[in-house]
C-alpha cells in the first residue's frame, strides 16, 4: 500500500514528467522508476504509467490539430496501425512474467535513453531530407513501420516519438511540422489503445493513476508556459542522464 508521502512523490514525478514531455519528451523515464522504487510491481507500474499519462498525449494532439488538417488519408492509414500495435504491445506486456519484465527494465530504459539522445540528430536528418528533395515517399507502406513502432509503444513506450518520427520521415514527403503532428496522433492512438486494454487487466493501480494524471496535466500546462525559457536540448540531456543512472541502479539491484 502506498502512503500519503508516496502519493506526494508520484504526483511530483508526474508533474515533472508532464512538463518534460511538453518541452522535450522522455517523461516516462521519471514516472516509471518512481513507481517501481516505491515498491509497485514492474508490470503494474508500467500499466499504471501508461494509463496515467494518456491525457498528456491527448493534449499534445489537440495542440497540433491545425497541422493535421489535410492529412485525413494518412491518418486513416496510420491510426489503425497505431491502435493495432498498441494493443499487441499491451498484450505482450501482460504475457511477460513479472520477473522477466523486471530483468528487461534496465535494457528498456537504456534503449529509451538512447532514443531520446538521438532525437536532435534525427530531426536534423529529417530536415535535410525534406529540404534536399531527395526523399522517396513510400506512403502506401507507412503502416508497416508504424505498426512495429507501436508494438514497442504499447509494451514500454519511452522514446516512442523518436521511432515514429523516423518511420514517418522514411516513408512520407512533407514538412517536419506536419510529420510532428502525425507523430503526436500516432503516439496518442498507441497509448489510448494500450490503456483501454489495460483497463481490464486488473494491473492498474487506480489511486496512483488518478494522482499522476492530475500531476501530468498540471505539468504539461507548466511546460507549455515555460516553453522558450528552458532550452529543450538541455532538458533532454538531463533526462537522458537520469535514465542512464536509473538503468545502472536497476542493473546493480538486479
Amino acid at each position: 500500500m502506498l502512503t500519503p508521502f508516496d502519493f506526494l512523490l508520484i504526483s511530483l514525478a508526474a508533474l515533472a514528467a508532464g512538463a518534460v514531455n511538453a518541452l522535450a519528451g522522455g517523461g516516462t523515464l521519471i514516472t516509471f522508476p518512481a513507481l517501481t522504487f516505491l515498491g509497485v510491481p514492474a508490470v503494474s507500474a508500467n500499466v499504471t504509467n501508461t494509463v496515467a499519462l494518456c491525457p498528456g498525449y491527448f493534449g499534445g494532439t489537440l495542440a497540433q490539430w491545425n497541422d493535421l488538417k489535410g492529412q485525413r488519408r494518412r491518418l486513416w492509414l496510420i491510426i489503425p496501425a497505431g491502435i493495432l500495435g498498441g494493443l499487441l504491445g499491451g498484450w505482450l506486456l501482460l504475457q511477460t512474467g513479472e520477473k522477466l519484465f523486471r530483468d528487461l527494465i534496465p535494457y528498456l530504459i537504456l534503449l529509451a535513453s538512447a532514443l531520446l539522445a538521438v532525437q536532435d540528430p534525427v530531426r536534423a536528418w529529417l530536415n535535410r531530407r525534406m529540404t534536399s528533395g531527395q526523399g522517396r515517399p513510400l506512403e502506401k507502406i507507412t503502416w508497416l513501420p508504424i505498426t512495429l513502432a507501436s508494438v514497442y509503444g504499447g509494451y514500454f513506450g519511452a522514446g516512442l516519438s523518436v521511432i515514429v518520427l523516423s518511420a514517418l520521415g522514411l516513408t512520407l514527403e512533407d514538412t517536419l511540422t506536419r510529420l510532428n503532428a502525425l507523430k503526436q496522433a500516432v503516439a496518442f492512438s498507441v497509448n489510448i489503445a494500450a490503456a483501454v486494454y489495460f483497463l481490464f487487466s486488473g494491473k492498474v493501480l487506480w489511486t496512483a493513476a488518478l494522482v499522476m494524471a492530475v500531476g501530468a496535466l498540471i505539468g504539461g500546462w507548466l511546460g507549455g508556459r515555460l516553453a522558450g525559457r528552458i532550452k529543450p536540448s538541455t532538458l533532454r540531456w538531463t533526462v537522458v542522464t537520469i535514465g542512464v543512472i536509473v538503468s545502472v541502479v536497476y542493473f546493480v539491484r538486479g
